[in-house]
């Protein structure tokens, strides 16, 4: 039985006229690097002004509504746009698109015309504000105070590993607006304009790379129109956005590239004048590699599928979560078994496999068991869904449940 989806004539024509205007638009030198970390100056600034240009045709953020800068196209146009994106190496937005269901489901009118609007847009780049150095996986203890001063806030605190590249014009997430309310019942979520006074960014240089920093937050003033939902809301409005970031909007096109280098290292590398691949080892190996991929690809195909149909999702997301984040660890040391040092030889190496794309993997499969919630998280969560756990509850608010636009 053949699974493989097939494409209309005019969806086939529509990814005909993506790729014929990425080969004339976007310059070889321009396309993103193995390492997606490395963009120089000259690339960020290339991308800042072509993602304006990508979003004006709604292909940068196409199933959002068009009257926010989204592009109103189907789910199957977002298919095809991210496999030709792909395969043509164009950089993603730089905003973190967590904040774009969240504001469709809690922002006011104003707001989306404030927030939404420009961001979706690509005026403006948006990163997400959480962790803090005592407050990782449990958000909820929170200590980054916003105190009223007027129609305004103050915000005092620190937060860490906040992800995006350069520097961001917005900060979205959760602080504390009451001391003396009990957890989840004390927080309020905001857009933090950047820069503002009293606010200061540090880069960190860790395994991933550089794309993380450190925010300190000195009586930071932010206007009362900047908080989303209520001032004791926080923790609701935040779960929406972790809802969409532990899977739950699925993934429309799941590809892996580190699983097809490795398969094809398989079938075209020699070991002794011998093809790789005709040791039993390493095809079993290689097998178990490919099967894991597959698995994860058909979970976050099928969360796809039930977002854009409106489907109520329980434990779906943290399960596609909870696998993505195992499987891509064991596959990396698969690789590791199978390629050997190559696997850790870097961009720079002339003998990296790949350009050096194995070793990116090896660093990203470790650091990606944080974000999202660590594996232990995943199964907290899904304990509660299905009804094991001592808790339970219901999956959070998303564009798909709420009625606004999916997007």
């Amino acid at each position: 039985m053949d699974f493989t989806y097939q494409y209309t004539d005019e969806q086939q024509d529509f990814r005909k006229e993506v790729r014929t205007w990425l080969a004339e638009n976007i310059p070889t030198d321009m396309r993103a690097p193995v390492d997606r970390m490395e963009l120089t100056d000259v690339q960020y600034d290339f991308w800042r002004e072509m993602h304006k240009t990508l979003a004006a045709k709604g292909w940068l953020y196409p199933t959002y509504p068009k009257e926010y800068g989204g592009g109103g196209l189907s789910g199957e146009q977002e298919t095809i746009l991210q496999e030709e994106f792909r395969d043509a190496r164009v950089v993603g937005g730089f905003t973190n698109s967590l904040v774009f269901p969240t504001l469709l489901v809690w922002a006011d009118d104003d707001q989306k015309e404030m927030f939404l609007k420009p961001l979706l847009s690509a005026e403006k780049v948006a990163f997400q504000n959480f962790t803090e150095p005592n407050a990782g996986s449990d958000l909820a203890s929170l200590q980054a105070r916003a105190v009223r001063d007027g129609d305004d806030w103050l915000i005092t605190g620190q937060k860490i590993y906040i992800s995006g590249v350069r520097e961001p014009d917005l900060l979205f997430g959760p602080m504390v607006t009451d001391t003396d309310a009990p957890r989840h019942r004390n927080l309020g979520y905001f857009m933090v304009p950047c820069p503002a006074g009293g606010l200061a960014q540090e880069r960190m240089n860790l395994l991933s790379g550089d794309d993380q920093s450190v925010f300190f937050f000195d009586n930071v003033r932010v206007q009362g129109d900047h908080l989303i939902g209520g001032d004791h809301q926080g923790w609701q409005v935040t779960q929406t956005t972790l809802e969409i970031e532990h899977g739950g909007r699925g993934q429309a096109i799941p590809r892996d590239e580190a699983l097809e280098n490795l398969i094809d290292y398989v079938q075209n590398t020699k070991s002794d004048g011998a093809p790789l691949g005709d040791d039993p080892l390493v095809q079993q190996t290689a097998v178990s590699a490919y099967i894991d991929s597959h698995v994860f690809s058909l979970l976050n195909t099928r969360n796809y599928g039930m977002y854009q149909a409106r489907q109520e999702m329980t434990y779906h997301g943290s399960q596609s979560s909870m696998f993505g984040k195992i499987y891509r660890i064991e596959n990396a040391d698969r690789s590791r078994d199978i390629m050997g040092m190559y696997s850790v030889c870097g961009t720079d190496e002339p003998r990296a496999p790949f350009g050096g794309q194995p070793e990116v993997y090896q660093r990203s499969s470790l650091v990606g068991a944080h974000p999202a919630g660590t594996i232990e998280i995943q199964k907290v969560i899904i304990a509660r869904r299905i009804g094991i756990s001592r808790t339970r509850e219901r999956a959070a608010a998303t564009p798909s449940t709420a009625g606004a636009s999916t997007g």
